[in-house]
């Protein structure tokens, strides 16, 4: 997109899992047809307005299509458009793009939430039933120093999986992390052991959470989660002690998607439960404002993934982030697995005041982020701030090791 003295270029990313409730990534006929449609249905329309008007250009791509989930013109169609109109109005004001959407008080990083051992959708073959296995270093004091002890943790893990199982070959899955023939007890068991020794090594201390994915585990007819790697049928009764019983013995201080992504109430009653762990909607709120106000209003969750996609324009997004804040919830600005090397989402998770950004640890498209958020905290200079985590009490390990 091109405005007299700026310039924007964006591209959308996919996701391997996804929520029912998202919108429609593209029209009928795919790429093409979404091309088609923007050279023909909303260039022409979108010539002349002013680009710093996001939210003018916004509600124009929800008239041109007509649907509630952008099914005509695609939902990546909807937020490439809509990201390139914020990106040039930053070019043309020679701004970059967090500063032009969140103006001087943008200026704490968040911390990163990496993907270090992969199983689900996210793995082929023999894997954990969870989706992800994640490192969180709560206590760094600036990013760089963060995205490091993410990348330490990372190799660590690879170390003991070589020493543990010897038919461990070192894959790896779409966004880098390690792919291995584990159960859910034994990759979290694994995480435990590499938190230890990497908090001891580095100083500082890294937590354990969990993607669920639970909703890709639902069987909705027979009313049951699968657990194909031990061949375990759980009912939501026992879904949500077994998630309690993850929290407590890990101690975690993140799960994402414990329960299916209608089961607002079980994540409800974990979110009153484990009150020294953030659960995170994902499939629950799609990114989608009015999700948000059904799960705040049920007090279910006390964070949110905002994946720009998911939902379709920039002002959407913005809303549902908004929202979140204002009620307390950790809005986490995320990746997909099939993301791209372009790295927009590290400006929107401070832009949005997002205090951790989902981005993996190693691999190109995460690597981008990664280096883009490094060079945001340098551009930021004295003024950088590692964001607050909502979290207050302190981890099992370090109380252990205090007394």
């Amino acid at each position: 997109m091109e405005t007299k003295s700026g310039f924007g270029r964006a591209a959308a990313p996919a996701g391997a899992s996804k929520g029912l409730a998202e919108v429609t990534y593209y029209p009928k006929g795919g790429v093409d047809a979404a091309v088609r449609i923007v050279e023909k249905s909303i260039s022409p329309k979108l010539a002349g307005m002013d680009a710093k008007k996001q939210e003018e250009i916004d509600f124009l791509l929800h008239e041109i299509d007509g649907t509630e989930t952008f099914e005509k013109i695609g939902g990546n169609t909807a937020y490439a458009i809509s990201l390139c109109a914020a990106k040039a109005t930053a070019d043309s004001y020679k701004v970059l793009l967090y500063e032009y959407l969140g103006g001087y008080l943008a200026y704490e990083t968040p911390f990163p939430l990496g993907n270090v051992l992969s199983g689900g959708r996210h793995a082929h073959g023999r894997a954990p039933d969870f989706q992800e296995f994640l490192v969180l270093p709560i206590n760094a004091k600036s990013f760089w120093e963060a995205a490091k002890a993410n990348v330490i943790f990372h190799n660590k893990v690879g170390e003991i999986l070589r020493k543990a199982k010897k038919t461990f070959t070192s894959g790896r899955s779409d966004e880098g992390a390690w792919i291995a023939d584990v159960n859910n007890d034994e990759a979290l068991e694994i995480m435990a052991q590499a938190c230890r020794e990497v908090s001891e090594e580095i100083g500082f201390e890294c937590r354990v959470g969990l993607d669920v994915a639970a909703s890709t585990l639902w069987d909705s007819r027979k009313q049951v989660y699968n657990y194909s790697h031990r061949k375990i049928k759980r009912t939501s009764e026992e879904q949500v002690e077994y998630i309690l019983r993850l929290i407590e013995n890990y101690d975690l201080i993140y799960i994402e998607d414990p329960f299916h992504e209608e089961d607002f109430s079980n994540f409800a009653w974990l979110t009153e439960t484990a009150s020294n762990c953030l659960v995170c909607g994902d499939d629950l709120f799609v990114t989608n404002v009015e999700r948000l106000k059904r799960g705040i209003k049920a007090a279910a969750a006390n964070s949110v993934i905002i994946k720009p996609n998911q939902i379709g324009t920039l002002t959407d997004a913005w809303e549902t982030a908004k929202a979140a804040r204002e009620a307390l919830y950790a809005p986490v600005v995320s990746h997909r697995s099939g993301d791209t090397v372009n790295a927009e989402i590290a400006h929107l998770a401070v832009a949005f005041h997002a205090p951790i950004i989902k981005t993996g640890v190693i691999e190109g498209a995460r690597i981008a982020k990664i280096d883009e958020l490094i060079r945001i905290e340098d551009t930021l200079g004295k003024r950088a701030r590692m964001a607050e985590i909502p979290i207050k009490e302190e981890s099992i390990f370090v109380r252990k090791r205090r007394h």
